[in-house]
């Protein structure tokens, strides 16, 4: 198998998850709003499958090839690598108007921004297939594919959807159309893809550094979800009782209930 094609499975996994941030945009085709019990519902279940993804999945796997230091040191690497990004970018104030009529300079702008979000979870993305075609326990068009390539990729575009109705409501606030809701929020993971064959392409020849990949990956969306996730969930049910905490964790619960069997298989 070439490495030609190899990057592009890694690239439509990761696109597969980008178009999934699109479903979470299809609820205002019927819904003129949508309830922030349900919206703090949904960011917790986002919460609870990456937790699961990274600590059960990448963590998991990392310890697999690699000593807990190597692991350590990769999720430091993560969080410094979110925490630079951010520093650099977020001092940037974007209006969600501007998604609707922006020039060159103004999307480039807004698409670094998203890169904060989004391209961690292309990074475990392309970690996670490492061994494509080299080894693996499911057989997809003749190709050898991890297990863990798998669980990633569903466990992300389902992380996904939350996040594209995030985006939506302002949007729909606005007046902008339906479809084009659907288009900025896959717009907004687009740089999935791009981290997943970045990804891949390092730890496939620089295998020693697999360990280090693992929790690189893991430590970025670990602390995405300390530091964002949980907080826009505690903030969007801000009136509601015990600032939303309820729905939270039930959603955070059952988004590790749905992830943790995959982790095992």
């Amino acid at each position: 198998m070439s490495l030609l094609e190899t990057l592009a499975i890694v690239f439509v996994a990761g696109f597969i998850t980008a178009l999934a941030t699109g479903i979470g945009a299809l609820p205002f085709f019927f819904f003129d709003s949508i309830s922030d019990s349900r919206n703090v519902l949904l960011w917790g279940l986002a919460s609870g499958i990456m937790l699961s993804a990274s600590v059960f999945g990448l963590v998991r796997e990392g310890l697999a090839v690699g000593t807990p230091v190597e692991i350590l040191a990769g999720m430091g690497a993560g969080v410094l690598l979110v925490v630079v990004a951010r520093d650099v970018l977020m001092d940037s104030d974007i209006d969600p108007r501007t998604y609707e009529e922006a020039d060159f300079k103004k999307l480039v702008l807004i698409l670094g921004i998203l890169t904060v979000h989004s391209f961690p979870e292309g990074i475990a993305i392309g970690v996670s297939f490492a061994d494509l075609g080299l080894e693996g326990d499911a057989q997809i068009l003749g190709v050898a594919v991890p297990l863990l390539a798998i669980f990633m990729t569903i466990a992300i575009s389902i992380h996904n959807i939350p996040e594209g109705t995030a985006i939506s409501i302002p949007l729909n606030s606005m007046g902008v159309s339906n479809w084009r809701m659907v288009w900025w929020a896959v717009f907004s993971s687009l740089p999935q893809p791009i981290g997943a064959v970045i990804a891949f392409t390092f730890v496939r020849v620089a295998r020693d550094l697999l360990p280090f990949g693992f929790g690189f990956a893991a430590g970025a969306m670990i602390f995405l979800v300390i530091t964002e996730f949980i907080p826009e969930a505690l903030d969007t049910g801000a009136e509601l009782p015990g600032r939303g905490l309820r729905e939270l964790v039930a959603g955070m619960t059952i988004g590790v209930a749905i992830m943790l069997p995959l982790a095992f298989i």
